[in-house]
């Protein structure tokens, strides 16, 4: 009389397989948004908004560049303004702007 035992054995790994990831790409930061706040002082040329598409928009004194960078074409007082309800845009006046308060 023989006993035959068969085991059916399942051998986990004990180190992750060694592959190629999907994952660990990330590109570098845009540096976009303001800068140069309500009420600061600007020469022409300078940098007032960085940003993609227009949220906001040119004014007086002011030009939209090829990436829609918007910059002074004045030395001057920078002024965000209201265009309609949605939308918004900035201006160099050569003098200060009255502070209008409610």
């Amino acid at each position: 009389m023989k006993i035959r035992f068969e085991l059916d054995i399942q051998l986990f790994a004990s180190h992750k397989g060694v592959s190629s990831t999907k994952n660990g790409r990330d590109s570098h930061a845009k540096r976009l948004g303001a800068k140069l706040c309500d009420g600061q002082w600007c020469h022409s040329g300078s940098i007032i908004y960085r940003q993609r598409g227009t949220k906001i928009h040119p004014g007086n004194n002011v030009k939209r560049a090829g990436d829609d960078t918007l910059f002074a074409l004045i030395d001057g007082y920078v002024k965000y303004e209201r265009l309609d309800r949605k939308r918004k845009k900035v201006s160099v006046y050569p003098d200060k702007p009255e502070v209008v308060s409610k």
